[in-house]
């Protein structure tokens, strides 16, 4: 009978309990972050279905007026501005209702790029700099080795 052997391809330095650790926390806080995200949506849905559905959940409509941003007051009071702050006024074709309806604007997604691109190059310096840490680390391990090998002929 032949030996089995095993088809898994992880590394053995990758089942350490620290790598382990590290591993869980970022796929909990990515779970976490994606479930959660769905759970509060839902309850905010629910919590809108109970005052009253809107138009242009249930029919089409025609956008009125663009998206554009909410003022101060706006902002307290209109419930369409407490999600992104930008709101736009449209018209359900079938009841011929104007109402307001929470959008995203292209300049509010273009920040919110930016944004995410300056942390990603922020992330990308910094664990950079860990590497060159970390290589300049195990340069220095190693001609320490070789010194003490050398020394010790």
């Amino acid at each position: 009978m032949g030996r089995m052997e095993s088809d898994c391809r992880i590394p053995l330095s990758c089942l350490r309990p620290r790598i382990l650790a590290l591993h869980a926390l970022f796929w909990g806080l990515v779970s976490l972050r994606v479930f959660g995200a769905g759970l509060l949506s839902e309850v905010k849905t629910t919590d809108e279905r109970l005052v009253t559905i809107p138009c242009w959940q249930m029919e089409e409509f025609v956008v009125a007026v663009e998206c554009s941003r909410c003022n101060a007051f706006q902002s307290m009071s209109w419930a369409a501005c407490i999600q992104t702050g930008y709101v736009e006024r449209i018209n359900c074709t079938k009841s011929n209702k104007d109402e307001y309806k929470s959008c995203r604007s292209t300049l509010m997604e273009e920040h919110l790029f930016w944004k995410f691109e300056g942390a990603m190059l922020g992330l990308t310096i910094l664990f950079a700099l860990v590497v060159v840490a970390r290589q300049r680390s195990l340069d220095r391990l190693a001609s320490e080795k070789v010194r003490r090998q050398i020394e010790s002929i």
